[in-house]
């Protein structure tokens, strides 16, 4: 986000999109973890409730590495929730796991598409010209479903300590994946480096592209019946 000011300068919509994301950091990465916690504990692990992580409060779920990258880049991370995968039974602890780590970018998906339902909403009743109090609601709604886009794929990326490399340990074999995480902390370095120098920047700008025009496809048809 501060790196904005530099790329694009002091204007209304630089500073419209960096309190977006500022509200991301406060509040959407919040419903990102419980929602971590919450499918952990209808699975049988109350880890993260008995931790007082089962909460929508953002003092509780706050990294502050994670923070200082979402406040330069726009992107970055909350404190992990913790999941005790002995709470799930043998069979199904590698299920289990995907599902816990599939829920915090589900529930941004969830959230993108609520704010296109919203956004559809205000261009068939409201007056959405820029500079109005509609048309100002309509780009609060355009960007947070593009920056919680952006949160869920970021997050999907198969790199430790993101929830895609979580969701990894079920498609690879065992033997695979844990070969893989012994470098976690060396491809966590890496991968840091590489989002602070923008060199994901199209990678993540694609994907999250893809993901919501599939999102506002979905959500928008029923919206081209109306006049």
């Amino acid at each position: 986000m501060i790196f904005d000011l530099f790329r694009e300068g002091f204007s209304y919509m630089t500073v419209l999109k960096i309190g977006i994301r500022l509200m991301i950091i406060l509040l959407f990465l919040p419903v990102h973890e419980y929602a971590h916690g919450y499918v952990a504990y209808k699975l049988g692990d109350r880890t993260a409730k008995n931790m007082g992580r089962l909460t929508l409060n953002p003092v509780a779920h706050i990294d502050p590495f994670g923070l200082l990258l979402s406040l330069l880049t726009g992107i970055g991370y909350a404190k992990a929730v913790p999941v005790s995968v002995l709470s799930f039974r043998p069979e199904h602890r590698k299920r289990n796991m995907a599902l816990v780590a599939l829920a915090g970018p589900a529930s941004n998906i969830v959230l993108a598409a609520i704010f296109v339902l919203l956004f559809n909403i205000l261009a068939v009743t409201g007056n959405a010209y820029e500079g109005t109090f509609t048309g100002n609601l309509a780009v609060v709604c355009s960007l947070g479903a593009s920056c919680n886009v952006s949160l869920a794929v970021f997050n999907l990326l198969p790199v430790p300590p993101l929830d895609g490399s979580r969701i990894l340990s079920v498609v690879l074999p065992d033997r695979y994946y844990f070969k893989v995480m012994q470098y976690e902390r060396q491809i966590g370095l890496v991968f840091i480096v590489l989002v602070l120098t923008g060199a994901l920047d199209g990678v993540i700008s694609t994907l999250s592209s893809f993901l919501l025009s599939g999102i506002d496809f979905a959500v928008s048809f029923p919206f081209s019946f109306i006049n």
